[in-house]
């Protein structure tokens, strides 16, 4: 039997970069890094650590996109205060401006999503969400 709702999630996954593309786009992003954006817009400045568990990508991976954002001046790094082997991402005013768009752009996503389904829905979706994470930590060991 072919997954139920793995392939919808990744479906949906698809469809939000989507609909962040044509924002990110125009400022020369990927709708990764454009969603990057409006995280930090609503949490910066965040570890990179935490960036990494969020985004749900490699090390290696965020690092490069961190470092595309970093080039474009849109975010930078500084040693973090209260953990000198960690590093904070901080946006730049440019960064700030473009994050804000972005954070617009997802609020209003998920508000329509909102209006579409119950409350009772959402807790399922983060019940199977909860679920898939598990599975998959402890299938790399991870707990």
């Amino acid at each position: 039997m072919p997954p139920s709702f793995l392939s919808p999630l990744h479906r949906a996954s698809g469809r939000t970069a989507d609909y962040l593309e044509s924002d990110a786009g125009e400022a020369g992003l990927t709708s990764r890094e454009g969603h990057l954006l409006g995280y930090l817009g609503s949490h910066a400045p965040v570890p990179i650590g935490e960036l990494v568990r969020v985004f749900g990508i490699r090390q290696s991976t965020f690092t490069s996109m961190l470092d595309r954002v970093e080039r474009a001046g849109l975010v930078r790094r500084e040693v973090n205060p209260a953990d000198r082997r960690s590093f904070l991402v901080h946006l730049t005013d440019a960064g700030r401006e473009l994050a804000g768009r972005m954070s617009e752009r997802l609020a209003a996503l998920e508000a329509e999503v909102r209006r579409r389904v119950s409350a009772r829905d959402i807790d399922g979706f983060h019940a199977v969400l909860r679920a898939v994470e598990d599975v998959a930590n402890e299938r790399r060991g991870k707990r």
